[in-house]
């Protein structure tokens, strides 16, 4: 009979709020025997969860190579292993590295789902990102520096869409990527919005016109650990939906008008 693998979790955490990690993740971080976590990404409050005699570890000051040793090592030894990332590991996880490397050990990963950023930053400004019978697409996405990004998904390039943009990691270079937008077609006056810390105690929001927002977040000293949003979504609207709408019939409902 073909042994089990021994399996290691990879959690996401949540954007910070710990009431916002997920049951399932929380029941894993409570049977954990080494939770690896992202370093100053990860609210400490959500160690908490772990169970007594658990090992925490920050993965900050540690490599690739290092980090798989450490997880495999302990899974190899029957300890129940939790990695821990920030957000959803979905998205800027940097995790498909780990779970090759795992895998390659003999090793089988699992992954729970978080609660992203992107829909912390939603919610601290009481928004949607698609908006009813405008932009119903959504471009997460990076600017490129020290790591890059493809020519082709440059913000000029994709800004052309007039999709809402959410720009992930990319606070310190916030004048770079209202220019680009702009030269993409967003104009100045598009509503935008920097969400810093989405969840956390310390959480701040400003809002402003595309063209300003840098400035706001140079009077805030907001240069990292923050959303950038810009597009329809911001702005007032009294749009609605079909779907509620008394005139549109589906399967639940005939119209009414």
């Amino acid at each position: 009979m073909k042994a089990e693998k021994k399996t290691i979790l990879f959690v996401g955490a949540g954007p910070g709020d710990p009431e916002l990690l997920t049951i399932k993740g929380k029941n894993a971080l409570e049977e954990a025997g080494l939770v690896l976590y992202a370093g100053s990404l990860v609210n400490p409050l959500i160690l908490d969860f772990c169970g007594r005699g658990c090992v925490k570890e920050d993965s900050s000051g540690l490599t690739l190579e290092d980090q798989v040793e450490m997880m495999a090592g302990a899974a190899e030894k029957g300890v129940k292993v939790v990695r821990l990332h920030t957000g959803d590991p979905s998205l800027f996880g940097a995790v498909s590295e780990q779970r090759r490397l795992l895998e390659e050990r003999g090793l089988a990963v699992r992954f729970i789902p978080g609660v992203s950023s992107l829909q912390a930053a939603s919610a601290a400004l009481g928004i949607q990102y698609t908006v009813p019978g405008g932009s119903q697409t959504v471009i997460c996405t990076r600017r490129g520096g020290r790591t890059p990004v493809p020519s082709k998904e440059g913000l000029k390039l994709l800004a052309a869409s007039g999709a809402a943009m959410v720009i992930f990691l990319s606070a310190d270079q916030a004048e770079a990527a209202a220019s680009d937008l702009m030269a993409g077609g967003f104009p100045p006056q598009t509503p935008a919005a920097c969400v810093y810390r989405a969840s956390w105690e310390d959480e701040k929001v400003l809002r402003g016109p595309l063209a300003e927002l840098p400035g706001l977040m140079k009077e805030a000293a907001i240069d990292r650990h923050a959303l950038i949003i810009a597009g329809e979504c911001l702005a007032d609207s009294d749009s609605r939906s079909l779907l509620y709408s008394p005139s549109f019939s589906h399967g639940y409902r005939e119209a009414s008008e």
